[in-house]
């Protein structure tokens, strides 16, 4: 039942993205290549750049040490500057491909941005790793400069900015992806666009919580 409601919405998103007539809706009438792009997203999302090279570099586990976080700044106090840079590369990828790829099968926006969230999923809930993944930021970075890349360079300005005024990353991607709906919705006034852009920016901001929890004590480096 979940899996058959799970399809529904999607089928609805993307059929809202294109024009039809309601009358000529039908269960068969799927965009089946549209579905396929959103799971091969999430699949391709759920490869940890992190923890596939460490393995093959050599280093530990980053679930295991640092933060137990699988991504590029743990990475880097773990193994250095080289695997922390391979690793971030992955992860914008993991974001950006899916996503042009799904440009050149589709012109429909909710598809696109669907894609891109799907990606999004796979980083932080990997079907790979136990649903265990990293907090997205490289990802959603990678999704956004491909959906849209003046809506990338406004997030990464502000995420720059706040890095250099504060020196805290976790701050600083907090509050460039909590602005992402609202630029959203200022630039488009599209409902649908905006609802999973806005799942997106919960989601992170979610999985920075322990981030969240030391910042008020005073504790985040």
């Amino acid at each position: 039942m979940f899996i058959n409601n799970f399809f529904n919405i999607l089928e609805i998103l993307i059929k809202s993205g294109n024009a039809f007539n309601i009358e000529n809706y039908y269960v068969d009438s799927l965009h089946l290549i549209e579905l396929v792009l959103i799971v091969l997203a999430y699949l391709l999302g759920s490869v940890s750049s992190a923890i596939i090279l460490s393995r093959l570099m050599g280093f530990t586990d980053p679930r295991t040490e640092g933060s137990n976080n699988p991504g590029a700044t743990n990475v880097l106090r773990i193994a250095g500057k080289k695997a922390a840079i391979l690793t971030l590369l992955g992860d914008l990828l993991k974001g950006f491909i899916p996503v042009m790829i799904a440009y050149y099968f589709s012109e429909n926006i909710i598809t696109l941005a669907l894609v891109g969230l799907s990606a999004f999923l796979g980083h932080c809930y990997p079907l790979f790793f136990g649903f265990k993944g990293g907090k997205g930021v490289a990802t959603a970075f990678g999704f956004i400069f491909a959906f849209n890349w003046i809506w990338g360079l406004i997030i990464f300005a502000i995420w720059l900015f706040i890095a250099k005024v504060l020196k805290i990353s976790s701050l600083s991607a907090i509050i460039a992806f909590a602005v992402l709906p609202v630029l959203s919705w200022w630039h488009q006034e599209n409902f649908q666009i905006t609802l999973i852009l806005l799942v997106l920016s919960t989601i992170l901001i979610w999985r920075h919580r322990s981030n969240i929890q030391r910042m008020l004590i005073g504790q985040e480096k």
